[in-house]
């Protein structure tokens, strides 16, 4: 191993540990903070990676393919097939309309031949799979519509992928226009017989080898099955001339329904994780700032024009995919980028002579200038513009909603979990004023028989009009955290009549809000991780009512914890301490009630065969 390539090593991971974890902290994501560090250690500032930049990026994307992996065993053959339309539909449209309109724009503006401004056209429509669902994976879009428009519409410029390469050959004016049909037939023709390949070993091979490898029960030797089969898919897919990420997205799909699904997926991830942080330094690297400065002006203009484009079809076509405002906003902003593909495509047109090394160079420029710009840009678009839009984010069949009810009760936000409350409160002969800001979740529970209003109830308005005045309690169930501290401060200031109960996502939520004078915070995963304990105690013969105490006083001296410690949260070293004297606390006090039931005939709430059961078996004893 020699001294440069730990000297690289060092480098990239000293910058990736401190400008990552400062970009997180200002709310711009991982992705935008290994590309800064890219730039800082690259030639054009510190100068501590030079010329090998290039080929440490052509290394790391390899994480690109172990990404495009993962994501295949996520979706099995059937999901992929319920989600034909808005893969061909929207992926489709998208490739097709971007294409045309910037087709034109290097063929009459910028004078390129026509073979390389259809090239550089579809490398331009196409958008980085890496930073886009980096993005959603942390931001926790994946499920939202804008999240499952995105990885349809990347998808489908995945696949695309395999026929440009196959007619790129058509295109190079060096050979002759039979030699270049003959090559290309041969190359499509390889490339079907690879995916054939693939699929039966997929289907018939894979599985029966995994097995073998497990009957071993050793997990190293497990990973590196793993990697094999990745990298052995990358290889075959190199061989056949054509993306080896979608090799190994296709090889994920075949793998989705097999029983080392997850084995795979958690031995395959740590790596994914490093070598898209190194791929992303790497871009940020090799970024030719003497090349940008020199054409300032041509890769400016098609920057903007490019970025424009994108976003204005996205736009456009996510409002014909009934997309509602804010939906459409990130879904525009996630995308409008140029993806780690165009790096596939225009290096391989200019070794096929079908632009030149200038060309080549501009459009790699212009690549690497989106990429490294779309972190901002989503980063704007979550902070300044889609707040502002939030409470007027409805699709067209939901009208802007009159109240017509006054209740006691007003429930804010109902998805899974506000309409669980909701449901038992109906159940129970309360009745409540159900507000949500989801539009098609208002249409869909409107559909379902409930009485939702469509509103944003962190408005002071919204809230009077539901009789907020009259009511007694509002019951924030909102999946928000920022929202529902929001929420809890408006309510404090013009409504302090109202008892509030606040959802919260986990302990450090509630104490946001119990710094804040809020008591009733209810963190969504305590009773049920409790109650499956319940359950699990239940289940190895303790009887019910004592492991249903002991649950309750598990949450009782919890609480009590929390009460204690919020007087210390943000204090660094003196939460610690005093969160480990909590937890010695807590577990001598349980373990006392412990001495305490078993020493008493605790069996209040079983069934008459159980205290049968338990006398009898005192009387053994």
């Amino acid at each position: 191993m020699s001294a440069t390539f730990l000297q690289m090593a060092i480098v990239f991971l000293v910058a990736a540990l401190i400008a990552v974890p400062l970009a997180k902290r200002l709310g711009l994501g991982s992705v935008l903070g290994y590309l800064i560090a890219g730039v800082v250690i690259g030639p054009s500032i510190l100068g501590f990676i030079g010329e090998e930049g290039e080929d440490i990026m052509h290394a790391s994307e390899f994480g690109v393919v172990m990404m495009l992996f993962l994501i295949g065993l996520e979706l099995n053959p059937q999901s992929f097939w319920r989600m034909r339309k808005l893969i061909m539909g929207l992926g489709g449209a998208q490739v097709l309309f971007t294409t045309l309109l910037i087709f034109p724009i290097f063929y009459l503006l910028f004078r390129f031949s026509i073979q390389a401004s259809l090239i550089v056209a579809i490398s331009f429509a196409l958008s980085s799979t890496a930073i886009v669902l980096q993005t959603l994976k942390e931001k926790g879009l994946s499920d939202s519509p804008a999240g499952k428009a995105s990885f349809a519409v990347l998808l489908l410029q995945d696949i695309a992928v395999i026929p440009v390469l196959a007619i790129m050959p058509l295109l190079a004016p060096a050979a002759s226009s039979g030699e270049a049909e003959s090559s290309s037939v041969w190359s499509v023709l390889f490339s079907l017989g690879a995916l054939g390949v693939l699929i039966v070993a997929g289907r018939f091979a894979v599985n029966p080898f995994l097995r073998l490898i497990a009957k071993t029960r050793m997990p190293e030797l497990f990973t590196a099955a793993a990697l094999f089969i990745v990298v052995g898919v990358a290889y075959l897919m190199y061989l056949a001339g054509i993306s080896a990420a979608l090799g190994a997205f296709v090889a994920g799909v075949l793998l989705a329904n097999s029983e080392f699904r997850h084995e795979l997926e958690s031995d395959v991830e740590p790596f994914k994780g490093l070598l898209l942080g190194l791929f992303f330094t790497a871009v940020g690297s090799t970024i030719n700032f003497n090349l940008i400065a020199e054409n300032l002006l041509m890769i400016s203009t098609i920057v903007a024009l490019v970025i424009f484009i994108k976003s204005a079809v996205l736009l456009l076509l996510g409002y014909r995919f009934k997309l509602s405002f804010v939906q459409v906003s990130v879904f525009a902003v996630m995308l409008s980028q140029v993806g780690e593909f165009a790096f596939i495509l225009l290096s391989g047109s200019s070794q096929l002579g079908i632009m030149d090394a200038y060309q080549s160079e501009i459009c790699i420029a212009v690549t690497t200038i989106t990429m490294a710009i779309s972190p901002i840009m989503i980063f704007v678009n979550e902070k300044f513009i889609a707040p502002k839009v939030i409470g007027v984010d409805q699709a067209p069949e939901v009208p802007a909603d009159t109240i017509e009810e006054k209740n006691k009760v007003i429930i804010a936000g109902f998805g899974h979990y506000g309409s669980t409350i909701g449901r038992f409160l109906r159940a129970n002969g309360v009745p409540a004023t159900i507000l949500d800001y989801d539009s098609e979740r208002v249409g869909f529970l409107r559909k379902m028989g409930f009485k939702v209003y469509f509103g944003d109830a962190t408005k002071h308005e919204l809230l009077i009009a539901a009789g907020a005045h009259d009511a007694k309690l509002l019951i924030c169930a909102l999946d928000s955290e920022e929202k529902s501290i929001l929420l809890a401060e408006l309510a404090s200031k013009h409504l302090p009549h109202l008892k509030l109960f606040i959802r919260t996502k986990h302990r450090f939520h509630s104490y946001e809000l119990m710094k804040n004078g809020q008591e009733r915070t209810y963190r969504e995963s305590l009773h049920s991780s409790v109650f499956m304990g319940v359950d699990v105690l239940h289940e190895l013969g303790m009887r019910n009512y004592t492991a249903t105490r002991k649950a309750q006083e598990f949450i009782k001296y919890d609480e009590q914890a929390m009460q204690r410690l919020v007087h210390h949260y943000g204090s660094g070293d003196q939460y610690i301490i005093s969160a480990r004297e909590e937890i010695e606390l807590q577990e001598r006090l349980l373990s006392e009630d412990v001495r305490f039931i078993n020493n008493s005939e605790d069996n209040a709430w079983d069934s008459e065969e159980m205290r049968d059961a338990a006398r009898k078996a005192n009387e053994v004893k």
